[in-house]
């Protein structure tokens, strides 16, 4: 008896340790710092230290979403994220800025020469690659009514798509899963069906604080971001869904009944957070504040404390309420010029904010990054079940 018990207990063990470790839990990453100066390899490497340190942290935030591949005001340098991740082992959700251009050159650029210099030791920890940030929202009638920015049409960003895939086909991410990150405005919009169609998995960016339409208070939270990814997975065709972004403002106003406070914040990381972080890969938005710009505040910390604004832990089984299903979730993004939650004005990566596959493995060298993870857990939970029986015996 006293061995089944001990089994049990450790395969209860292994199944929790794998369930966490085979999904994705990052954050957002701008060029810039909160003052609007460039990142340079020190400050990255700070917060993506912080990241995987952050007290009371329901699982380790080991990966991060950029926007760009090039350093802030430069023409094509490769941005210092780069060698930050190679440093601290970070796995990284590539971005390739996409808006207000016709080509994106620069950026493949700038990729291709980090390749070059790092080898595998970078691409081994590239679980995907985003082409574009909501630039089908900024190019959509709700989003020029809001003056969300310059854009970008659904051909370019095929196109763009297309691009990545021919321009890295010789490098060691020839086989990297692509993506495209959007509103769920943007993709519930049929006329945006062939990215859909051209892309390996979908991202999308869904914030209820900016809902103001839909009686966005906190307590309503969870119905509306479990709604957008409902709304979101109908039109995927079949392709698994990345969260990219959501989070909640703890200061900088209020829109509609949502009211930026550090109470409500905590409470979406555990009404939301909590329901998602092992189920979905998830990109939180954010842990630090990357548009000075923006006076709507989401990050989780100070100066990048480890120390987080509110507790993090999630002592709670918590799962999202049913979608609204009543056919009448559409309508205008939530974003806006310098108060989005991108935290961008259609200009530039630097002002971007900031998760993976249902399944756990982003393909190509995402597969290898999560497989180690999963392979070490493993072992780790097996030497306790052989610890546990020796014991029973």
């Amino acid at each position: 008896m006293r061995f089944a018990a001990a089994l049990a207990v450790a395969a209860a063990a292994v199944s929790g340790a794998l369930a966490q470790d085979t999904f994705i839990l990052g954050f957002n990453s701008g060029a810039s710092d909160d003052t609007g100066k460039a990142k340079t390899q020190e400050d990255f490497e700070k917060e993506f230290k912080t990241a995987k340190a952050l007290q009371g942290a329901p699982g380790n935030f080991s990966a991060i979403r950029l926007y760009s591949n090039i350093q802030w005001q430069t023409t094509d340098t490769p941005i210092t994220a780069f060698a930050a991740a190679v440093s601290t082992n970070t796995k990284l959700l590539l971005g390739i800025w996409a808006s207000g251009t016709t080509n994106i050159d620069s950026e493949l650029k700038a990729l291709n020469a980090a390749i070059k210099e790092y080898g595998t030791k970078l691409t081994d920890l590239v679980v995907g690659i985003s082409v574009g940030s909501e630039d089908l929202y900024r190019d959509s009638e709700p989003g020029q009514r809001n003056k969300a920015g310059v854009g970008n049409t659904a051909d370019n960003i095929v196109k763009f798509i297309k691009t990545t895939r021919e321009r890295l086909a010789g490098t060691t991410l020839k086989n990297i899963k692509v993506t495209h990150v959007d509103t769920w405005t943007a993709w519930v919009n049929s006329s945006n069906k062939a990215v859909i169609d051209n892309v390996d998995f979908v991202s999308v960016n869904a914030f209820p604080f900016y809902e103001s339409e839909r009686d966005n208070k906190i307590d309503n939270a969870p119905t509306l971001l479990s709604s957008a990814l409902a709304a979101t997975e109908a039109v995927a065709g079949g392709k698994d869904v990345w969260i990219t972004e959501t989070g909640w403002a703890y200061t900088g106003g209020n829109f509609g009944a949502a009211e930026s406070t550090v109470n409500n914040a905590a409470k979406y990381w555990k009404d939301v957070g909590c329901a998602l972080f092992g189920r979905k890969n998830v990109f939180w938005y954010t842990l630090r504040d990357a548009n000075p710009a923006n006076k709507v505040k989401f990050a989780i910390t100070d100066n990048l404390s480890t120390k987080p604004r509110y507790d993090l832990s999630c002592p709670e089984k918590k799962t999202l309420p049913s979608p609204n299903t009543n056919g009448t979730y559409m309508g205008n993004s939530t974003s806006t010029t310098n108060n989005s939650p991108s935290g961008t004005s259609g200009a530039s990566p630097s002002s971007s904010t900031g998760a993976a596959r249902a399944s756990g493995t982003a393909g190509g060298n995402g597969v290898g990054a999560n497989s180690v993870s999963v392979v070490n857990a493993m072992a780790m939970m097996l030497s306790v079940v052989f610890a546990m029986a020796a014991w029973a015996l």
